[in-house]
C-alpha cells in the first residue's frame, strides 16, 4: 500500500448477498465514487480472504471478507497548487464556497494554465483535499466564465463530488446571478427558453439554436430601470446550466450584459447618458454579471444552506454611475 494511504476493512458480515464486486464495494462504501472503486480493483487493490481479485464483476459470495487498499491522492496529473488571495464565504471538511474574483480562470486551460481557482484551491484546501477520482483536486460541478464574479461550490472529496454533482443534474442546486444590460426588459419579469449549443458561425462563442443544442430555461426579473431607460439591473434564475446560458439567452432578447466583449455588451453608450456615465460603461472591460446566491444541500449532512455575496466594487460603481441622473 502506498504510504499516507488506507486500507478499508468490510467485514464477512457486511456482505449480505452474492453481486459483482463492484456494486458490492459501491454499496459498502459511498464516500468513494463508482469510478475510483473500479480501478482501484483493476489495479489489485482489492482482495477477498487474502486473494487480490482484479475482475470488477467478480461475483463476491455473502461472508467473505474484503480488504481495499486505498492510496493517498495523487498530486502526478493534478495541476500545481498556487497561493492566491481567495474570499472564502463557508468551508469545512467536505466542501468550499467561495467568491470568486473577475479575472480568475477557473480550470487551468491552453490560454490559461496557471492563476486560476483550481490552482489556488489546491494550495488553500491542503492536506485537507482527499482528492477527487483518486487525483489531488478539487470536484467542481459548475462553473463561472472567467470574468464573471460570484459564490461558486467545489468538493474536497468524491462523495461530496457525487452529491452537489446530483443536485446540479436535478436542478436542486439553485444559483442566482444580477446582472446590467442593455436596454429595459418587458414584460419585467419572465422566462427565455432556446437550445443553446456551438455557433456555426463562430467557434468561440455560444449561439441560440433552431435545431440541436441543449435545452436552456433562464428566470430573470427586472429590479431596476437605469440611465433614463437605457440600461436596467436584473436577477437572473438557472433552470439548467448551459455555457454562457445567460449571456445568450439576455443578447436574443435584445438585452446584451453590458461589457460583454462577445455577445453585443460592448455597443457604444446611447446618447441619452451623460458624459461620466458613457466613460463609465467604456471603461467597464468585462461582463457585468455576478453569481450572487447559492443554495445546495450540503452533501454529506443533508442540511439546506445558502450563501449571498454582493457584486464586487466595479459592478457596484457602475451601478451607482448609471443610477444617477443623466
Amino acid at each position: 500500500m502506498a504510504r499516507g494511504g488506507r486500507v478499508i476493512r468490510l467485514e464477512a458480515e457486511a456482505i449480505p448477498a452474492a453481486q459483482r464486486l463492484d456494486r458490492t464495494l459501491a454499496d459498502a462504501v459511498p464516500e468513494l465514487s463508482r469510478s475510483r472503486l473500479k480501478k482501484l480493483i483493476e489495479d489489485g487493490r482489492v482482495r477477498i480472504g487474502g486473494e487480490t481479485i482484479a475482475e470488477p464483476s467478480h461475483r463476491v459470495k455473502p461472508g467473505r471478507a474484503i480488504e481495499i487498499d486505498v492510496p493517498p491522492a495523487d498530486e502526478d496529473g493534478a495541476p500545481a497548487g498556487e497561493a492566491h488571495a481567495l474570499r472564502v464565504i463557508y468551508e469545512d471538511d467536505d466542501i468550499i464556497v467561495i467568491d470568486k474574483p473577475p479575472g480568475m480562470a477557473v480550470h487551468p486551460a491552453p490560454g490559461t494554465p496557471s492563476g486560476t481557482l483550481v490552482n489556488a484551491l489546491i494550495a488553500h484546501c491542503g492536506e485537507s483535499l482527499s482528492g477527487i477520482g483518486g487525483i489531488k483536486r478539487p470536484g467542481i460541478v459548475h462553473r463561472l466564465d472567467k470574468e464573471t464574479s460570484g459564490l461558486i461550490v467545489a468538493a474536497k472529496h468524491d462523495r461530496a463530488h457525487a452529491g452537489l454533482a446530483a443536485q446540479f443534474a436535478d436542478r436542486s442546486l439553485s444559483r442566482t446571478y444580477v446582472a446590467l444590460v442593455w436596454g429595459v426588459p418587458s414584460p419585467a419579469w419572465g422566462e427565455i427558453r432556446g437550445n443553446i449549443g456551438r455557433s456555426t458561425r463562430d467557434r468561440k462563442k455560444m449561439a441560440l439554436l433552431r435545431k440541436g443544442g441543449r435545452p436552456a430555461l433562464t428566470f430573470y426579473k427586472l429590479l431596476k430601470a437605469l440611465g433614463g431607460g437605457t440600461a436596467a439591473l436584473i436577477e437572473c434564475k438557472l433552470a439548467t446550466g448551459r455555457t454562457h446560458q445567460i449571456r445568450v439567452h439576455l443578447s436574443g432578447r435584445g438585452h446584451p450584459v453590458i461589457g460583454d466583449p462577445l455577445y453585443g455588451g460592448q455597443r457604444k453608450p446611447p446618447n441619452a447618458l451623460n458624459d461620466e456615465q458613457r466613460a463609465a460603461v467604456a471603461g467597464f472591460r468585462r461582463q457585468a454579471l455576478h453569481a450572487t446566491t447559492l443554495t445546495l444541500v450540503h452533501p454529506m449532512t443533508g442540511e439546506t444552506m445558502s450563501f449571498d455575496t454582493p457584486p464586487p466594487e466595479d459592478f457596484q460603481a457602475l451601478l451607482a454611475m448609471l443610477e444617477a441622473k443623466a
